[in-house]
C-alpha cells in the first residue's frame, strides 16, 4: 500500500512537471531599429499571456500562464534599445513573469506572429518611443521632420533610395547552406550605395542600414521624406525547384497601379502630401484624379525605363531568369510618385547561386551592374531633359 501511495505521489509530481514544461518560452530576441525596438518570444501555440505596463520606474510586464523559461535572458544584448534590463521570475504557481525595465515611457504593441520556415509561433512586442528624436539619436540619424504642405528645398542631385528587403525577425529566403536573404541584400545594398555615391550628381541612401524589420509603408515613407527620384528594393529569390536560376527586375503591375490610385485618393490624410510636387488637399476630386493619373502614368513609364536599363546591365554580369522586365503586385513598389522597381539578385534556393551570393566579389559585381544600369537611366533622363 505504501509503495502504491509513493508511486502515485511520484506520478502526480512528474505529471505536474510535464504540464509545467508543456508551455515554454524557448527563445527571446531583440531587434533595435531607428524608431522602435522589437522584442520576440518563441512560444508554444495557444499559450496564454497578458502584457501591461507599470510606472515609476517604467517597465513592461509579460505574464505567461503555465509556462517555463527555457532560455538565458542575461546573454541578450540590449545595445541601442531603451531596455535597461531583462529579468524573470515565477510570480505565482506555474506563472512565468518577464519584465522589461525601460529608461523612458514607451508605446507597447503586442501581437502574435504565425510560424514560418524559420521560426514557430512568436509573441512580438513592439516598443515605440514617445520621443522620436531620442531614439533616432541612438542610431545617429537625422531628426529633422519634413514639412507636408510646402515643397521643401532639395538638392539638385538625383536621389536614389536603396531598400534592402526583409530584416530583423524576417530573414527572407534561406539557402541550403543557411544563407539568409536579409544579410545578402544588405551587403549588396551597401556596396551599391557606395558605388552610386562615387558619381557627381547622384546621391544614394539606405532605407534599412541594419538588421531590423521595417513595414512596407514605412519603407515608402522614408523614400518620400528624402524626396527620392528612384526607389530600388533589393531581394534574393527562392523557389521550390532548386535549379531555378537567374536575376530578375520587377515593376508594379498595371492593375495594382489602379488600386493604389483609388486607395490614395480616398484617404483624406494622403491628399495633404505632395504628389509630384503638388498638394491635392485643395483640389476638387476631378482635378485631383487627373493630376494623380498624370503623375502615376509618368511614374510607371519611368519605373519601366529604369528597370530595363538595370536588367540589361545585370545581364552583362550574371544570368537572367527572364530577358524582360517582369510585373508584380509587390507592396513596397506602391509609392504613387516615385519610380520604383524590385531587383531579385538571384535564387538563394539554387545551391550554386547561393555560393555566389555569399561571395563578396560577386556581391560587388552585382552592385556595380545595378549601378551601371542606374547611371544609364540617369544619363538618358538628363539628355532628354536638356533637349526638351
Amino acid at each position: 500500500m505504501k509503495w502504491c501511495r509513493l508511486f502515485l505521489m511520484l506520478y502526480i509530481c512528474f505529471a505536474a512537471q510535464i504540464g509545467y514544461a508543456a508551455n515554454q518560452v524557448k527563445g527571446v530576441r531583440i531587434w533595435p531599429s531607428p524608431e522602435s525596438t522589437r522584442v520576440v518570444f518563441d512560444i508554444n501555440p495557444g499559450i496564454k499571456y497578458t502584457v501591461y505596463t507599470m510606472h515609476a520606474p517604467e517597465r513592461v510586464v509579460i505574464d505567461f500562464i503555465d509556462t517555463a523559461l527555457n532560455t538565458e535572458l542575461s546573454k541578450i544584448p540590449l545595445k541601442s534599445t531603451h531596455i535597461t534590463k531583462l529579468r524573470s521570475g515565477v510570480h505565482s504557481q506555474n506563472m512565468l513573469r518577464i519584465v522589461l525595465d525601460l529608461d523612458q515611457t514607451m508605446k507597447v504593441k503586442p501581437f502574435i506572429l504565425e510560424p514560418n520556415d524559420t521560426y514557430g509561433e512568436r509573441l512580438v512586442i513592439d516598443l515605440e518611443s514617445n520621443d522620436r528624436e531620442a531614439i533616432l539619436a541612438l542610431f545617429e540619424l537625422d531628426t529633422t521632420k519634413p514639412t507636408k504642405q510646402t515643397s521643401p528645398k532639395r538638392s539638385k542631385d538625383f536621389i536614389i533610395a536603396i531598400d534592402p528587403g526583409h530584416g530583423g525577425e524576417d530573414p527572407g529566403a534561406i539557402g541550403p547552406r543557411g544563407t539568409r536573404e536579409k544579410d545578402v541584400v544588405l551587403a549588396i545594398s551597401r556596396l551599391l550605395k557606395d558605388e552610386l555615391n562615387k558619381h557627381s550628381g547622384m546621391q544614394a541612401f539606405l532605407i534599412r542600414n541594419g538588421d531590423y524589420y521595417l513595414g512596407f509603408r514605412e519603407r515608402m515613407r522614408r523614400a518620400r521624406n528624402k524626396h527620392a527620384d528612384l526607389f530600388i528594393s533589393v531581394h534574393a529569390d527562392s523557389f521550390i525547384n532548386p535549379r531555378a536560376d537567374g536575376a530578375s527586375v520587377f515593376v508594379l503591375s498595371s492593375d495594382k497601379c489602379s488600386s493604389v490610385a483609388a486607395r490614395w485618393l480616398a484617404a483624406s490624410e494622403n491628399r495633404a502630401d505632395l504628389i509630384g510636387g503638388v498638394s491635392l488637399n485643395d483640389k476638387s476630386d476631378v482635378l485631383a484624379t487627373v493630376l494623380f493619373d498624370l503623375t502615376q502614368t509618368a511614374n510607371t513609364v519611368a519605373s519601366f525605363e529604369a528597370a530595363g536599363h538595370i536588367l540589361r546591365a545585370m545581364g552583362q554580369t550574371t544570368t537572367l531568369h527572364k530577358n524582360r522586365v517582369e510585373k508584380g503586385g509587390f507592396l513596397v513598389l506602391r509609392s504613387p510618385d516615385i519610380p520604383s522597381l524590385l531587383v531579385e539578385t538571384g535564387f538563394l534556393s539554387n545551391p550554386k547561386t547561393e555560393i555566389k551570393l555569399r561571395d563578396k566579389h560577386y556581391q560587388a559585381k552585382i552592385a556595380k551592374s545595378i549601378n551601371n544600369g542606374i547611371r544609364e537611366y540617369f544619363k538618358n533622363k538628363t539628355k532628354h531633359a536638356a533637349t526638351s
